[in-house]
């Protein structure tokens, strides 16, 4: 009888701990829809065209991984050129996800409308380019963007949709 009490508590314990393993952390909603918007890493002058990533370009899509090592990745976008998808491509790795494509020069209203249409939670990142951020933020969340000068590759904007579908913009830096 004794045994079979020990078991009935060993195996309470599990199912507890197996719980707390699948509740978001505190201050993470499981359901909520967030956009990570940024632009490509550092470009190298290797192809006029269609360059790779710089070895600085590299370190900073690592570092973007590792800034969303802990959130529910459920897409990566990168448009048709490699820079993007190369700064995309470790984050993906990290969420086993593919890197799926856009066209660049599409209209970002169009972009934006499908990945809201398609995305209903977790967390979507989109690598953009300098002149194409900022018109997919204002697309994404409805609010003006600041222009991003050629200079600038460290902004990240992440846009968030509360229950009531009101979007939540913040801007940091890695």
């Amino acid at each position: 009888m004794q045994s079979m009490t020990r078991l009935s508590f060993l195996l309470l314990a599990a199912v507890i701990l197996l719980a707390g393993c699948a509740t978001p952390r505190a201050g993470q909603d499981a359901e909520a829809l967030t956009f990570v918007v940024v632009r490509h890493a550092e470009k190298a002058t290797d192809d006029p065209e269609d360059p790779r990533l710089t070895e600085t370009g590299r370190q900073r899509a690592q570092r973007l991984a590792g800034l969303l090592a802990d959130a529910p990745v459920v897409a990566v976008y990168a448009t048709e050129f490699r820079r993007t998808r190369e700064t995309g491509q470790p984050t993906a790795d990290a969420h086993h996800v593919a890197v799926s494509a856009y066209f660049s020069r599409g209209p970002a209203t169009e972009s934006a409308a499908r990945w809201r249409r398609d995305h209903d939670h977790g967390t979507v990142v989109i690598v953009g380019h300098s002149n194409t951020v900022p018109d997919l933020v204002a697309a994404l969340s409805g609010q003006a963007a600041a222009p991003m000068p050629e200079t600038e590759y460290d902004r990240v904007t992440r846009i968030r949709f509360d229950a009531d579908g009101r979007a939540h913009v913040d801007i940091s830096r890695y």
